[in-house]
């Protein structure tokens, strides 16, 4: 196996507006893998179309709820000593590009993964308070001490050694409209519902949603002032408060159904 050669991975699923940009920004790579999740519209077509080496893996499943499921299909079928992950809303920067090409080329690196820090964009909009900068996420692993992810929501890589950070930004265009950020909405409170029943969370009352909405506006809004970017995070504040009160709302309804199958 070559030890500078590098795998990138793609976790796609509706995007054909954003899959060809994301192809771009990879097309250094030695490989690279695309793991159509969910696809139904012209996202496999396009990849097809303009970078027919890509290697495509279609699954169908639940809408956004088997991340460690995609990321490990994709891990799979890779075949670089190197594996960064990359999901079609982000894009890799030239510099960044630059940083992870001369980081591969060291015979023994020091460290087995390396975290990645994200430039958020809610509504085509950079934002830089409320937690959303750096943002760091772990996604280049060398193969040979990586084991793949665990968990559905929030996936967690199975890594041994130490990290590194990079300096770089990896760009993420994320809730680029309002339809969608409904539509992630409906299927992350659910799961975020469904693992709170499961631990037997205690029977949700009338106060909590209060409480709990309550704490979420005042500490992203104030606390980590994301009311400093303006409209578009006074929006995302809102709709974090929406959501923490749509999970609470269907943890209720499970509660008053407790024999329901999850």
């Amino acid at each position: 196996m070559n030890p500078k050669k590098i795998s990138i991975i793609i976790i796609a699923g509706n995007e054909e507006e954003m899959i060809l940009d994301c192809l771009k920004s990879s097309a250094w790579a030695d490989e690279i893998i695309l793991v159509a999740a969910n696809s139904s519209d012209k996202t496999v077509e396009i990849t097809k179309k303009y970078y027919p080496k890509v290697k495509i893996f279609q699954t169908r499943d639940e809408y956004n709820k088997n991340f460690s499921k995609w990321r490990n299909l994709g891990y799979s079928h890779a075949s670089g000593s190197w594996i960064l992950y990359v999901d079609a809303d982000e894009r890799i920067t030239p510099e960044l590009h630059q940083e992870i090409f001369k980081t591969i080329q060291i015979n023994s690196p020091n460290h087995t993964y390396y975290v990645i820090p994200r430039a958020n964009y809610y509504l085509h909009h950079r934002v830089k308070f409320g937690g959303t900068y750096p943002d760091y996420v772990k996604r280049l692993f060398r193969k040979k001490f990586f084991k793949g992810y665990t968990g559905k929501l929030h996936e967690e890589p199975v890594i041994r050694g130490e990290y590194s950070c990079f300096k770089n930004h990896l760009l993420h265009y994320t809730h680029r409209d309002i339809n969608s950020m409904l539509k992630k909405s409906i299927a992350w409170t659910d799961m975020e519902a469904k693992e709170l029943y499961q631990t037997t969370h205690p029977p949700v009352v009338w106060w909590r949603f209060i409480r709990m909405m309550l704490t979420k506006f005042i500490y992203r809004l104030f606390y980590q002032q994301m009311f400093r970017d303006g409209i578009v995070g006074w929006i995302s504040v809102i709709f974090e408060s929406f959501d923490t009160f749509m999970i609470y709302a269907r943890l209720w309804e499970l509660q008053q159904k407790p024999s329901k199958s999850l």
